[in-house]
């Protein structure tokens, strides 16, 4: 399989705590999920990455194969170990606590990347995370990001801004640098305030598109997403359900998103569709399991 999309970044074992105060463990890291979440709406995806040579990257290994993303760009390191993550749920949503310091992942170069692979595929995504977790990492996304480019492939971006890994000064240097050389800009309200110090929800989208981005798909929420080009923009509608646990809700969309983009779809219709596929997705615990396959997203759609 030659992939479509390409996912660069960090995978980590997640530990999801549960209403009886027990942990459900599970599979996370914002890039593998979202190149889970295209696979499962059906298209063909890759991921770039380094995991230990243990019992947790033989597991993701195991999981990417069963979700049919392609592994050819992972390297099992015996030299360092796969990162974990615990999530707590409580009041004030859901928090992380990471485990990741000097992970297999982080110790990724621009020398380790699978040129030929990023050479042939149609969209590379990369995160903020990605870039944040050393400076090697960052410098191997720059590179895979020029990479792509020069074939005339896209770059999609999200900006998953982790103060706990870097400054925010240093996060809005790398990411603003990051997102001048990006075709699909996919931020966050939380975190595009922070990065570019605007509040209202049209000039962030004016900020990124400045930078150089084509198409901005700023998620809401709740509230859905505003997707902008330089020709058009629009409010795409939140869908509406009884969500338990919004862990990887983001991922989700991205991963949808992408997925449809390659398939042809508009923004729009992509961002429509993406809203179903993460509003479904916080039904469940965890960031993989609950995420939903093409023909659930379809029958949402068809009832709402």
């Amino acid at each position: 399989m030659t992939p479509d999309i390409l996912c660069l970044g960090e995978p980590m074992l997640e530990f999801n705590q549960q209403p009886d105060g027990s942990y459900l463990p599970g599979h996370g890291g914002d890039t593998s999920n979202c190149a889970i979440a295209a696979a499962r709406q059906g298209a063909r995806v890759g991921y770039i990455t380094h995991v230990g040579a243990d019992t947790f990257g033989d597991s993701f290994m195991q999981l990417w194969a069963e979700e049919g993303v392609d592994t050819s760009g992972i390297r099992q390191r015996p030299d360092a170990h796969t990162g974990v993550y615990f999530v707590t749920h409580g009041p004030d949503g859901h928090q992380f606590s990471y485990f990741r310091a000097g992970s297999a992942s982080s110790r990724m170069g621009p020398a380790d990347l699978p040129v030929a692979a990023l050479k042939s595929a149609k969209i590379l995504h990369v995160s903020g995370i990605s870039q944040a977790i050393s400076d090697s990492a960052a410098d191997a996304a720059f590179e895979a990001i020029d990479i792509v480019r020069a074939a005339g492939g896209k770059v999609s971006y999200d900006t998953n801004l982790r103060l706990k890994l870097w400054s925010l000064a240093r996060a809005r240097a790398v990411i603003h640098s990051a997102m001048t050389r990006c075709d699909i800009a996919l931020p966050g309200l939380d975190d595009a305030r922070q990065l570019t110090g605007l509040d209202d929800p049209d000039a962030i989208a004016d900020f990124y598109l400045g930078l150089g981005a084509g198409v901005v798909a700023l998620t809401l929420g709740a509230e859905g997403t505003l997707v902008a080009t330089p020709d058009e923009r629009r409010r795409i509608v939140g869908r509406q359900v009884k969500a338990v646990d919004a862990t990887a809700a983001g991922d989700t969309f991205d991963g949808a998103f992408l997925a449809r983009i390659v398939a042809g779809d508009t923004p729009f219709d992509a961002a429509a569709y993406a809203n179903a596929a993460a509003a479904l997705s916080t039904q469940g615990y965890g960031a993989v399991a609950p995420m939903p396959r093409r023909e659930a997203v379809l029958k949402f759609l068809s009832e709402t």
